[in-house]
């Protein structure tokens, strides 16, 4: 097997392959560590992929963990812990992403994957005959040496760009949102907080006349003697008057208060932004022995740009139905299974990936965004229920009615 890119999602990919005993390449463009735009707060859903991979989560190892969610908004604020659930951990995690994501790639190395950095994927080789992959050509090293490999399938878990997709003829699909997420670090006295932190007042210029976000702001202190500082917006397509989102972020900084440090003079780095591929928006998942994870495959979360733990979900759905294609005896079997992967990943997320697209062409309507921010926290109860629904964290059998009831829209919900 090859693997190309070792994010969250090839890594995971590259993992679970390795343990279920296939020799498998992956290749990553660039040498660790290396930085990525990210929020670096992990829900209990990522953190339930990160010990299904063996990953030592532990303080000890060097991870922050919280207790749940503060949400600030029509001046209150609402402190929501993480569900107490069978299926999942009663707490989240912090890490750097510049540091993350080597210790996926490594867990993947040691579970038996061959990891080989600087290795820049150029395009997929082809079955005259077929149209198949077969491998991937490829430039290794400082020199930028050409070299080929070859397997008889790929992972792509390159991003959202994902030029293997393109190569492949697999481009996104226009009618799927696409987020922005922008963000920084600075020192500040918030560094040590037991709660990751959403203000859902954003406005794409300062008032009057400012226009609230479909999307939220966020605080993650990351218990090092600073804080993430960031900026989501769930969708970047609607006709915004400003689309300078890094001027959108400095400029809600500033408005924070002082004694937070939340200033140029204490940023520890410049401003980054990057896309959000939401809602499974390039398919299909699985084509000609291409099996797209990740942001190739548009896995994150149309509800709240969570991106980091439906990867590790993908890349390891996409172990599970390779490990069981490759035991079948025949080629016509081997091919029937792997045309499940994405009826797999839509039984998973498909209804519920629906629901939040939904969702975000709700909150682009300025009206419905406004009485959201100002009175949704009025009703604990009800932001009890919405947490769970954006978060995605419910039992999936035997939870309590609120699961049930929240379970019951997903699966009602095309499957898209």
């Amino acid at each position: 097997m090859i693997v190309v890119g070792a994010g969250p999602s090839g890594s995971a990919a590259a993992c679970h392959l390795a343990r279920a005993g296939l020799d498998v390449l992956l290749l990553e463009k660039t040498a660790f560590p290396r930085e990525k735009v990210c929020g670096d707060g992990l829900t209990p859903r990522a953190v339930k992929e990160l010990v299904a991979m063996g990953v030592d989560t532990s303080p000890e190892a060097g991870w922050l963990p919280n207790k749940g969610l503060r949400v600030v908004a029509g001046g209150m604020r609402l402190e929501l812990d993480w569900p107490q659930l069978a299926a999942f951990p009663d707490h989240g995690l912090v890490r750097r992403r510049d540091d993350f994501d080597e210790r996926l790639a490594r867990q993947a190395e040691r579970s038996g994957a061959r990891l080989l950095q600087r290795c820049t994927v150029t395009g997929p080789l082809l079955d005259d005959r077929t149209g198949r992959i077969t491998g991937v050509r490829a430039r290794t090293g400082e020199e930028k040496r050409p070299v080929t490999f070859r397997a008889p399938l790929v992972v792509a878990a390159d991003g959202n760009s994902s030029r293997l997709s393109l190569a492949m003829g697999l481009r996104r699909r226009e009618d799927r949102p696409v987020g922005v997420a922008v963000r920084t670090y600075f020192t500040s006295p918030r560094h040590d907080d037991d709660y990751l932190e959403s203000w859902l007042e954003v406005r794409d210029r300062p008032e009057p006349g400012g226009r609230l976000l479909p999307g939220y702001a966020w605080i993650f202190g990351m218990g090092d003697g600073t804080c993430n500082v960031g900026l989501g917006v769930l969708d970047a397509s609607l006709p915004y008057r400003d689309p300078d989102w890094r001027g959108v972020l400095r400029a809600w900084c500033a408005s924070l208060p002082e004694e937070w440090g939340f200033s140029p003079e204490n940023m520890t780095g410049p401003v980054r932004g990057a896309a959000l591929p939401m809602g499974f928006n390039r398919q299909p998942h699985y084509a000609d022995g291409l099996l797209l994870v990740g942001d190739a495959a548009g896995a994150v979360n149309p509800f709240n740009g969570e991106g980091i733990a439906y990867a590790m979900e993908s890349g390891r759905t996409a172990a599970e139905v390779v490990a069981q294609a490759l035991a079948r005896r025949t080629a016509e079997g081997r091919e029937a299974a792997l045309r499940r992967y994405p009826r797999v990943l839509k039984d998973t997320h498909g209804g519920y990936y629906t629901l939040g697209r939904a969702f975000v062409k709700l909150i682009g309507r300025p009206r419905v965004m406004k009485l959201a921010a100002e009175r949704g926290l009025t009703h604990p109860q009800l932001m009890k229920i919405v947490f769970k629904l954006v978060n995605n964290l419910t039992d999936p059998t035997g939870g309590d009615a609120v699961d049930r009831v929240l379970n019951g829209l997903t699966r009602l919900a095309p499957r898209a």
